[in-house]
């Protein structure tokens, strides 16, 4: 809140502020939210005076105002819902990944989310076409993971991207494996750089409307059981959140229990179950339907 003070426009003298500091009117909102004129009468000032400091001070402070047409138009044209290709995944994300989110999804080793993240379709042809458009990284600690983000931000920076080249999907398989050995003992800079890595990831998905995907580890919680790894500081960074684990009341080889955890659109524990079929191939599960608490 800006406090009123001489030169802080053309006009406004240090005997103005002082009358209307008298009057109670000690900031820029106090100003602009007076009745002026009734604040001309009771400080003796102009009211062309007044009228003309509050038209400044509004040009210098307030909001560059928006057209909710145009903003609406510039939505319509960065985001969008990419489909994992499973219908009972995507009725648990409402629709799928969306761009300008990160998504994570979390779980025990060998539960499967790497599976999950790579779940392709079954025809060849398509197949073929989708790697065709896949860049792999081959990343082993969290500095080469945060070169690898800023590289990327800078591209879409400076628009490097070939043309006709549109980037929707950024896979992180998985930031906890290089980012927890930093996390700990006399590792003095491994929250810092985690917290590199997490703006990073915001960024790219806030500012270039991607949909950002990533896995993370779970750890035991005590009497409350288990909850994924990086701790309360990564808790803010995906904006829906998934856990997976083995579905205990049916384990054929296989079945998977995913609960949706956090969410800004749909209610949370929400559960469904599906089953990695053949070639780690996310198959759709007939047992039982989408529930809640």
């Amino acid at each position: 809140m800006m406090i009123l003070r001489e030169g802080l426009c053309p006009g406004l003298t240090a005997d103005i502020v002082t009358v209307m500091k008298k009057n109670h009117v000690r900031t820029v909102v106090d100003l602009i939210a007076s009745d002026l004129e009734m604040l001309a009468r009771k400080c003796s000032l102009s009211y062309k005076t007044l009228v003309a400091v509050r038209r400044v001070l509004l040009a210098q402070y307030s909001a560059f105002p928006s057209n909710g047409a145009d903003l609406y138009e510039e939505i319509k044209s960065s985001t969008a819902i990419l489909p994992t290709g499973n219908k009972k995944l995507d009725q648990l994300l409402d629709s799928g990944l969306y761009t300008g989110e990160v998504t994570e999804i979390a779980g025990a080793p060998g539960s499967g989310k790497t599976q999950i993240i790579q779940c392709k379709t079954q025809k060849e042809e398509e197949q073929v076409a989708s790697l065709g458009r896949i860049q792999v990284i081959h990343v082993f600690d969290a500095y080469k993971l945060l070169d690898v983000l800023q590289d990327l931000r800078h591209s879409f920076s400076q628009q490097l991207l070939r043309s006709g080249e549109t980037l929707r999907l950024v896979v992180v398989d998985s930031a906890c494996a290089v980012i927890y050995p930093l996390l700990g003992g006399k590792q003095t800079e491994g929250m810092s750089v985690m917290m590199y890595v997490a703006r990073e990831l915001q960024t790219l998905a806030h500012d270039f409307s991607l949909a950002v995907l990533m896995t993370n580890h779970i750890t035991k919680d005590g009497s409350a059981g288990f909850r994924p790894a990086l701790g309360r500081s990564w808790s803010f960074v995906p904006t829906t959140r998934i856990q997976i684990h083995r579905d205990e009341r049916n384990k054929q080889c296989g079945n998977r229990l995913m609960s949706l955890v956090k969410s800004s659109r749909q209610p949370t524990n929400l559960q469904v179950d599906v089953k990695i079929g053949c070639y780690g191939m996310l198959d759709e599960h007939n047992g039982s339907n989408t529930s809640g608490p």
